[in-house]
């Protein structure tokens, strides 16, 4: 039987990380995008490759890795670069996400995507769920924690999809506005029921 996939996104700032880790926290497997987007393009690799052949070597760090905050720079303004960077990442971030989940141990495993929606990846799994916050939280939060104007946030925002379409799209509903406690009782229910959809018993916790 299938290892039952949760997909878990949220925008910036939304704490769907701080979510993972109660998740994770409870035994649970995770499996980052984010990290795999990061190994998916470290030195040797085929997307590291890639990526140098088209923009060059001004890409790479001192230290032979990339230059990340450069490739987001040129890609940010320019749809079409972006979708060729998306073709060649895309294909070999879901893959490796997929045999990551499949291969964890725990009753059910949540795979972490920022983009889950955007990139079209929660039709590879069970279940979704949102993290959600209002988008004026959203930019309180990260100019706090990240000290960038509320203007960058903004535009991150805009990049992504829409909090109406989110909230219309997810299965589950994770409400961040209030404090750990509660967000701590709003993953204990989906836990427990998880466990269930999983064909185990809660008392297995």
């Amino acid at each position: 039987m299938s290892k039952l996939k949760i997909g878990l996104t949220g925008g910036i700032g939304s704490g769907k990380t701080t979510v993972a880790n109660l998740f994770a926290a409870k035994g649970i497997e995770l499996v980052d995008a984010d990290i795999i987007a990061r190994e998916m393009v470290a030195p040797g690799t085929p997307g590291f490759a890639a990526i140098l052949a088209r923009y060059g070597d001004i890409l790479q760090q001192p230290n032979g890795t990339l230059d990340r905050r450069q490739l987001r720079e040129r890609i940010f303004n320019d749809d079409q670069e972006r979708q060729w960077l998306n073709d060649l990442l895309h294909p070999l971030i879901r893959n490796q996400m997929l045999q990551q989940a499949n291969l964890a141990l725990s009753d059910y495993v949540i795979l972490v995507v920022p983009l889950l929606f955007e990139n079209g990846l929660d039709t590879f799994v069970d279940k979704t769920v949102l993290v959600d916050i209002p988008s004026a939280l959203q930019i309180t939060r990260t100019s706090q924690r990240d000290l960038v104007n509320a203007s960058q946030v903004q535009s991150i925002i805009n990049s992504q999809m829409g909090r109406e379409d989110k909230l219309a799209r997810a299965d589950y509903l994770i409400d961040n506005q209030g404090d750990l406690v509660q967000l701590q009782h709003q993953v204990m229910q989906l836990h427990k029921q998880f466990l269930k959809q999983a064909k185990l018993s809660p008392d297995n916790d």
